[in-house]
């Protein structure tokens, strides 16, 4: 029908330029965040653009979820305020012809969902770790600058100084290194070579042809001794994140062969979110109810509150079935039985403007229209 084309073309219109705002908002905001980060030392300069990257792929199930509620209910308050529907109203028509448009915007995103949040963001939130972490492990490296003395090490600090270094090769010449121990002895190496490299779990610096001093500073009881290879562990734990040790970095279909609380928790959240961009969908045709002569928005924040008390439920359901206190099925559905069913209601409401809520509840328990 004509009324349905116009409105799914109107609908996505307003669903891009929804989708370019929010977009842009948020982006912005993670990349102050992530700058200040970097500022403080917390995620490296060079990572701040592939973690927005990244980031954003990980926030694309919630834009789409929010560009299509949000869509939905400014396009139909319009037809509202502009007395379109009561028009269609008056014609005898129902607001329940306007399910099957809204199914055909709403199923596409629903669809979309699906894929980045089962599929494309378990990749991108691990790419987006392992990224972080080579990047922070190459510009600790790279704090190593030739001349300077440099401090680097949080749990074994150590002070460096080197007379030539290659942070791609991990090659260094003419080193010194001291280190102060908790009994107050200070230790001191000179070593002529030495070269950065990851052991497993370990960052260690390997020297070659140097001398050891052990001793406390202010006495004459230093031990001096030559080595030809010394190694040392400047860090521990610095691999590269492992996907199964986080589960939103957990494929999809590892976390159907769990049985973990925690597995089946995440599981039942990715699979809640394409549900909740039909419901959410279903719901903004009875929110988007707008009184000509009254002139007020209340609806817009009535909508805002269904969506939080919405999220904040899945929110809360996610985490009983993680703390194992119920099942994951009985986890996946009640609350959006619960929204449809509110959903229902409201549509019948809304189909009859000047009924009470007294008359459509009684209609409903009852079965009649």
């Amino acid at each position: 029908m004509i009324y349905q084309r116009q409105f799914i073309k109107e609908l996505s219109w307003t669903a891009v330029g929804i989708f370019v705002v929010l977009l842009v908002v948020l982006v912005a905001t993670q990349a102050i965040n992530l700058l200040g980060r970097a500022a403080s030392g917390r995620v490296a300069i060079d990572a701040v653009s592939a973690l927005i990257g990244f980031w954003t792929i990980g926030l694309t199930p919630v834009l789409l979820i929010l560009t299509a509620y949000i869509s939905i209910i400014t396009v139909l308050t319009r037809y509202w305020r502009d007395s379109e529907m009561v028009i269609w109203l008056s014609s005898g028509l129902s607001l329940k012809n306007w399910i099957i448009p809204l199914m055909k915007f709403a199923i596409p995103f629903a669809v979309l969902v699906a894929i980045v949040s089962m599929l494309i963001q378990p990749w991108a939130e691990w790419r987006s770790r392992e990224f972080a972490e080579l990047l922070k492990q190459k510009q600790e490296m790279s704090l190593l600058e030739p001349g300077v003395f440099r401090e680097i090490g949080k749990n074994h600090p150590r002070v460096y100084f080197i007379e030539s270094f290659d942070p791609d090769s991990g090659l260094a010449r003419n080193l010194f290194v001291r280190e102060k121990e908790k009994n107050g002895k200070e230790t001191t190496i000179f070593a002529k070579k030495g070269e950065f490299k990851q052991d497993g779990e370990k960052r260690i610096l390997t020297l070659e042809d140097g001398f050891h001093y052990n001793g406390l500073p202010g006495q004459a009881n230093y031990q001096r001794a030559s080595f030809q290879k010394m190694t040392l562990v400047i860090s521990v734990n610095t691999t590269v994140i492992n996907p199964k040790q986080n589960r939103h970095t957990i494929p999809t279909t590892a976390l159907f062969a769990s049985d973990k609380p925690i597995y089946k928790a995440e599981l039942m959240w990715r699979l809640s979110l394409p549900l909740s961009v039909v419901i959410l969908a279903l719901m903004a045709l009875p929110l988007s109810y707008f009184n000509p002569r009254t002139g007020h928005t209340y609806n817009i924040l009535i909508a805002i509150a269904v969506f939080l008390i919405y999220q904040n439920g899945l929110t809360f359901i996610r985490d009983l079935v993680e703390n194992g206190h119920i099942p994951f099925w009985l986890g996946l559905f009640p609350m959006h039985l619960i929204m449809f069913l509110l959903f229902v209601f409201l549509l019948r409401w809304r189909d009859r403007p000047s009924a009470s809520f007294k008359t459509i509840f009684t209609s409903l328990m009852k079965g009649r229209s």
